[in-house]
């Protein structure tokens, strides 16, 4: 761990500039991000996501995100070292009064849907505005290298909420139901599943979209009331999280209408703002057909 302390100190001294000096930085890496990082993965996916818009439209929206994607990490490194009250001014949150409600009335468990959108690191501070009343959480993917992983739990930790691996949601959500405390946990469920995670796939920006159904299913067995972080930014280095009530109790509605819900409201936001969704993965290389070709030669 001491090639880690050495990174965390060096990133922790580089978090002390002022964000005016972080988001010059922030400028001058783009300009050459957008022409080597995952450059052909970003512009195939906003091609096939708008067909309708032209290239100088595409051109814009990738120059747009690129700026984001730069803002995102000194952003990230700025946790490092922001007081509760710096990060309390530019991550705000609208509507938790209606999960206090909730809580209030008996229910326990709380998941909310969130995506790569903005800057879902700085969500994890949504902890600072519940205590006491409930504890958030959040769902991870392990990343393969142990720095970069063992750095962004630290970051995510510090706010005092609790960080599950993908692959413990289950057993560590029940574990939690148990305890009869209040929780909050953040699903980040617009990635795309691996071939044997599939079951479900729904109409999202011109592709037909295989989809994570885990929050939703993971819900309808405990009762988890239900909502959608609606994030936005109103300026550079702030942002601001909506809360939307989707359903208190998932088990009354038809299987798989939640997770459909999920990406109807993601879609409006990437819509309107599509720059500050993160295009650098390969979101649709999983195909329907294929997925149907795979299903078939099991049965066989």
């Amino acid at each position: 761990m001491t090639k880690y302390k050495f990174v965390k100190s060096l990133l922790y001294a580089v978090s002390l500039l002022p964000f005016p000096v972080l988001y010059a930085f922030s400028d001058f890496v783009s300009l050459f991000m957008r022409h080597f990082y995952r450059k052909k993965v970003v512009h195939d996916n906003l091609v096939s996501a708008f067909p309708e818009k032209s290239a100088k439209e595409i051109a814009d929206i990738e120059r747009k995100f690129y700026h984001q994607f730069c803002d995102n990490f000194v952003e990230d490194v700025k946790m490092l070292s922001m007081s509760k009250e710096e990060m309390m001014r530019r991550m705000t949150f609208v509507g938790l009064e209606k999960l206090k409600e909730r809580y209030d009335a008996g229910q326990t468990m709380h998941f909310m849907y969130l995506s790569h959108f903005g800057n879902w690191e700085w969500i994890a501070s949504i902890n600072y505005w519940m205590q006491p009343w409930a504890t958030s959480g959040q769902i991870y993917h392990h990343i393969y290298d142990k720095i970069m992983n063992q750095l962004f739990l630290d970051l995510r930790g510090q706010y005092g909420g609790v960080s599950v691996e993908m692959k413990e949601t289950l057993r560590k959500m029940i574990s939690l139901k148990r305890e009869g405390k209040n929780y909050t946990i953040g699903f980040i469920s617009d990635q795309q599943p691996k071939w044997n995670s599939i079951h479900h796939f729904i109409p999202f920006l011109n592709h037909d979209t295989a989809v994570f159904t885990g929050c939703e299913q993971i819900a309808r067995k405990l009762d988890a009331f239900v909502t959608y972080g609606r994030m936005s930014r109103p300026k550079r280095g702030y942002y601001r999280l909506e809360v939307v009530v989707m359903e208190d109790h998932p088990a009354s509605l038809p299987e798989n209408e939640l997770t459909n819900w999920y990406f109807r409201l993601l879609e409006e936001d990437v819509l309107q703002h599509p720059e500050m969704w993160l295009w650098s993965h390969k979101r649709w290389s999983r195909t329907k057909e294929e997925w149907l070709r795979r299903q078939n030669a099991a049965e066989k």
